[in-house]
């Protein structure tokens, strides 16, 4: 269970602290699909950077069954976050000199030798319909079939949340609704939380949990 308890943000500036989150409170269980929506600048990448233990919150908690990952020494706290978090982000962030296979294998170059990380990885890129190009650079990829490497490379590690920051963004509609439905039906096979934040009514409107964030809380719609 990913648990968030009125978290709140704040930055230093010169006249005084700016606050970007107020009162963010969620609960999704194992398998559970949200998407949090709202517009630019409410701090809906804050909130998921938050979630995903890239940045402590200035007030209130995240939980990942039971675990609060920001009290964990930073050694730990990087552990956690390879094993337990998977990204995507609007900018798939490939390594242009590897191979679609060697960047789905990425993550699992931390930590202990995986044995079946292979297998696994070769077997996401089958489930995102990329077999017939695992040998090739990000270079030679349309933005869909980038970002689909970069789903396959967020769920390598079996992680117990996915999160997603506008993960269609930067694509056309026929690969974006490719991508919706690839990200939604390879979270249930691995019965993930899974949060997106975005900017797209459509993509939303596909999710059976939806928050809006504005005036820095976040609200549960319908």
């Amino acid at each position: 269970m990913l648990k968030a308890t009125a978290v709140g943000k704040s930055y230093p500036a010169p006249g005084g602290d700016v606050t970007v989150l107020a009162d963010a409170s969620l609960t999704l269980a194992a398998g559970e699909a949200a998407a949090i929506m709202g517009p630019s600048g409410t701090g809906k990448s804050t909130l998921l950077y938050i979630l995903g233990a890239l940045e402590p919150p200035t007030t209130g908690s995240v939980t990942l069954e039971g675990v609060n990952p920001f009290a964990l020494a930073p050694r730990e706290l990087a552990a956690f976050r390879n094993k337990e978090i998977g990204f995507v982000f609007q900018d798939h962030c490939l390594l242009p000199q590897c191979s679609i296979l060697e960047n789905v294998l990425v993550p699992t170059l931390v930590g202990a030798a995986d044995p079946d990380a292979d297998a696994r990885a070769r077997a996401l890129i089958d489930q995102v319909g990329l077999t017939h190009r695992i040998g090739h650079l990000p270079a030679q990829l349309s933005g869909g079939e980038k970002q689909r490497v970069a789903l396959a490379r967020a769920l390598i590690r079996r992680p117990r949340v996915l999160l997603c920051d506008e993960p269609t963004g930067n694509l056309d509609r026929k690969s974006a609704d490719a991508v919706a439905s690839l990200l939604l039906e390879l979270q249930q096979k691995q019965h993930a939380v899974l949060v997106v934040v975005t900017h797209s009514v459509d993509l939303a409107s596909r999710f059976p949990i939806r928050f809006e964030l504005g005036d820095r809380a976040l609200q549960r719609l319908g």
